[in-house]
């Protein structure tokens, strides 16, 4: 009972200090957050989704800040579900790739006219 015990405070404080890495996806962040919640409930802990959620929601990386924000203000977190909170941010999370995947190629394409100009009336003949 004791090993029980120890075992739940441990995922407790893992839940306490989860933060999303900012290499990782919405979907590698969900399924940490998740596995930790669900090896809390095998252990008595009564995990709600609404704790879930008010979790999830403060622990996201800057990036998803204006997100964040919009959920909070427009939705009711108390029945927001889990699955609708991962849906949004991976909304979110596919926008700003695809804005940076632009943005890479803009500047690429940047790049490459820069140096063609860079070698015109130098005389290569």
């Amino acid at each position: 009972m004791k090993a029980k015990r120890v075992q739940l405070q441990s995922l407790r404080t893992e839940f306490e200090t989860l933060r999303m890495k900012i290499s990782e996806s919405v979907i590698d962040f969900f399924a940490r957050t998740m596995k930790i919640a669900n090896k809390m409930r095998i252990h008595g802990e009564k995990m709600e989704d609404v704790t879930i959620v008010e979790k999830i929601l403060p622990s996201m990386t800057p990036k998803f800040n204006f997100v964040v924000c919009s959920i909070e203000e427009s939705k009711d977190i108390n029945n927001l579900s889990i699955d609708e909170l991962q849906s949004s941010l991976l909304v979110h999370e596919q926008k700003v790739t695809k804005q940076e995947k632009k943005e890479q190629v803009l500047k690429a394409s940047t790049e490459n006219q820069s140096t063609f100009k860079a070698d015109r009336g130098r005389g290569r003949w």
